[in-house]
């Protein structure tokens, strides 16, 4: 159970738990077209994003996860969202995720955090293994989870239904 406060710094990011003024900025994130192109989860409302913080609260709760608010240094700006779920600790193993707001996209920000991410997964969770399921047609996060270190292991052909048409995904994993 991960009940303590948990924030990573770095040269210009911080990496803090959700609170619940995040709604605006998670819900200006999960609705944007750009980003739920390729993301598994959408919402139409800041109602329907409660369900979203909800999730965020109990992943950390129960053990199964950690997310991360990525802001500035000083707390003023909002980037996106990372962190790892479903997280095994029979198989010392979980899954990482992120997603910026498309102003950010391209400064190095998920460059800067995701290794932070993959850190605390690794040094205080005692995983092993860290996996990314990536959309086969999201070519730039393919590109960000190599330059990441993380290995491609295969694609898992049309594994899943998304806008009533199969999609595969590419496995990538960092040991």
């Amino acid at each position: 159970m991960m009940t303590t406060e948990v924030t990573i710094k770095t040269n210009r990011l911080l990496l803090r738990q959700f609170v619940d003024n995040d709604i605006e900025n998670v819900f200006k994130g999960l609705s944007h077209p750009k980003i739920i192109k390729h993301y598994g989860i959408s919402f139409d409302s800041i109602e329907a994003t409660k369900e979203q913080m909800s999730w965020f609260a109990d992943l950390k709760k129960d053990g199964t996860g950690m997310w991360f608010a990525v802001c500035s240094l000083d707390n003023k700006t909002f980037y996106g969202a990372g962190g790892l779920n479903g997280i095994s600790k029979e198989h010392k193993k979980a899954e990482i995720g992120f997603w910026l707001l498309p102003d950010y996209w391209g400064q190095g920000i998920m460059k800067e955090a995701m290794p932070q991410i993959c850190d605390f997964g690794f040094n205080k969770l005692g995983l092993h293994r860290i996996e990314g399921f990536v959309e086969a047609e999201n070519i730039n996060c393919k590109n960000a989870m190599a330059k990441l270190d993380f290995q491609s292991e295969g694609t898992m052909r049309d594994c899943e239904i998304k806008n009533g048409k199969f999609i595969s995904l590419d496995i990538y994993a960092k040991l």
